[in-house]
């Protein structure tokens, strides 16, 4: 009996020094996010070099073609992280009661206005009764533009007809003249190389956003949001999502010729198509959660408000910046 008790004690002595010195329990992270959008590249990057897995967390990422699909998925607690996720969806899905948190801002507005090169269309003014091809409704590029035909020129969503569709679709649409006017990424743009079918940019979301607001700030489209039970189980570890995130953006800004050789990879994408996104990884994508990117948060809620595109007031404490102000303290 005697060394029985020896051998039980010393495997379980073992059992503790093991469990100490490797901790087998990794904090698990559902992620998900939308692959036909601004996301793409971000997500691929986070994928492909293993940032969240380097900060010692479990992850399983979840792709969605459709760009409700995160917040929808994080609304039925089928994933904990969506980043890139819309803006608008994420302010609607809040407002319904969905215990998240939004705790970054991930993506600018990087959206053109285009049309045929042999369109008569010159200025946003011409649109009116024209279709107007834009991603589907919920997505917060859609709410900008939306808002700045409207602010901007007048044109309320009665004025025109919106065709919804991913970025290919629109594109192809634009190309067979099922749309007069298409709202579509640089990189889209960039991809369309047919000279019968080239494409002339009317004029960007960026500069018609801050004409409309007389700021110098693009807005956000994109942000990450978390649910509320995984940042209440895991206080530590969110700061260290944050950092991950942090870390991906610093590699896409250092080596463009790595994000282009990962988006070929993961998204057949053409060399000339993801040359220009890696160029343009800088202008597209952020990880900031600093007083003037909340400020500039809630000024979109109230242009997509007065848009009527969201109705009522912000949730108190949606906005939560703990684990960015900790992410900054490990730098």
């Amino acid at each position: 009996m005697n060394s029985l008790r020896i051998v039980r004690a010393t495997c379980l002595a073992f059992a503790v020094i093991l469990g100490v010195a490797n901790p087998a329990a990794a904090t698990e992270l559902r992620v998900g996010y939308w692959t036909s959008g601004i996301s793409l590249g971000f997500g691929a990057v986070l994928e492909a070099q293993k940032f969240f897995e380097k900060q010692g967390l479990q992850v399983k990422f979840f792709h969605f073609p459709d760009v409700n699909g995160p917040t929808t998925a994080l609304a039925s607690n089928a994933i904990d992280l969506a980043f890139g996720a819309s803006l608008a969806g994420a302010l609607s899905m809040s407002q319904q009661g969905a215990p998240v948190r939004i705790i970054a801002a991930t993506q600018i507005v990087d959206a053109e206005i285009a049309v045929l090169d042999s369109s008569p269309v010159k200025s946003l003014g011409e649109l009116r009764g024209k279709k107007i091809g834009m991603s589907p409704v919920g997505s917060a590029t859609t709410g900008v533009a939306t808002a700045v035909l409207e602010g901007n020129q007048g044109l309320k969503q009665s004025d025109y007809r919106l065709v919804s569709g991913d970025e290919p679709r629109l594109a192809q649409f634009l190309q067979m003249k099922n749309v007069d006017a298409a709202v579509l990424r640089p990189t889209t743009i960039a991809q369309v190389s047919d000279s019968a079918s080239k494409l002339r940019v009317i004029t960007t979301l960026a500069a018609q956003w801050q004409q409309m607001t007389k700021s110098t700030t693009p807005p956000y489209i994109g942000v990450a949001v978390m649910r509320d039970e995984w940042l209440k189980a895991n206080p530590e570890d969110a700061a260290k999502v944050i950092t991950a995130m942090r870390q991906a953006l610093k590699f896409g800004t250092d080596d463009p010729a790595a994000v282009k050789a990962i988006l070929k990879e993961a998204s057949n994408m053409s060399d000339q198509g993801a040359m220009f996104y890696s160029d343009h990884w800088s202008g597209m994508n952020t990880v900031s959660f600093k007083p003037d990117d909340i400020a500039t948060l809630k000024r979109t809620f109230e242009v997509f408000k007065s848009a009527g595109t969201l109705k009522g007031d912000l949730p108190q404490g949606l906005f939560y910046q703990q684990p960015y102000l900790e992410s900054e303290k490990s730098r």
